[in-house]
């Protein structure tokens, strides 16, 4: 039996859930805003307490690698480390965006021609995001983006597209294609990075512990509108 400790801590949401091939042995998440030095390392000690109970031992740790928030990251990152470290045991990195489209896909598994674009908030009208296929199969890797009207139009002129996650609120006025759908509590949670999880330790890809850093993006990217390009 393999047991695994997933950590995500990308948002403001903190999260830890451990994992038995498969089934959840613990969960745990606190929505109530940016607190996670000061409860993951509690989620951490209950979830560990509850593997000793049941006399299981840690087979990895998986963390949510991002992007997503520069702090709440490094939080979740060091964790991972020194657990990994201590344990002895590998690390395994899950992006953010793939956990948070792997959820939407689940709950929408009967739409299998569809898109999906996750998205998390940035700042202002910018937002990291990602487009996948019914089946979790990347069609546009992650882009820091800036939303307008043009954005994302070349997808939506081909089919329905479904935008989640906390960056996709602010973004629907702009967004007013009718192919545009949007999915509401679509949230990166420790206890959706378990079939990820469990499969990258199946694969045996682990991350080097040692010089694993989250990713980040920086550089945001304007559509230029169409008829700017043709020079109307």
């Amino acid at each position: 039996m393999s047991c695994i400790l997933n950590i995500e801590t990308s948002t403001s949401v903190c999260s830890v859930a451990l994992s038995a091939n498969g089934e959840v042995l613990f969960e745990k998440a606190s929505f109530e805003g940016p607190s996670h030095a000061a409860l993951l390392g509690v989620f951490v000690e209950e979830a560990l307490s509850v593997l000793k109970e049941r006399g299981g031992k840690l087979d990895a740790v998986a963390v949510s690698s991002g992007p997503g928030s520069y702090t709440g990251l490094r939080i979740g990152v060091s964790v991972a480390k020194g657990l990994c470290f201590g344990f002895g045991i590998p690390l395994i990195g899950i992006h953010t965006l793939d956990i948070m489209a792997a959820t939407a896909i689940k709950q929408n598994k009967a739409a299998t021609d569809f898109l999906y674009c996750a998205m998390l908030d940035a700042r202002r009208m910018e937002v990291y995001a990602a487009i996948y296929g019914a089946s979790l199969k990347l069609v546009r890797e992650t882009t820091a983006d800036i939303v307008e009207a043009e954005t994302y139009a070349s997808y939506l002129e081909k089919g329905k597209v479904c935008f989640f996650g906390n960056g996709a609120a602010k973004c629907k006025p702009v967004i007013a294609s009718p192919n545009a759908l949007f999915m509401e509590d679509i949230h990166p949670l420790a206890v959706n990075m378990i079939p990820l999880a469990e499969e990258t330790f199946a694969a045996g890809k682990f991350e080097d512990t040692a010089y694993f850093e989250p990713f980040y993006l920086k550089e945001f990217q304007a559509t230029v509108a169409k008829n700017k390009v043709l020079g109307n």
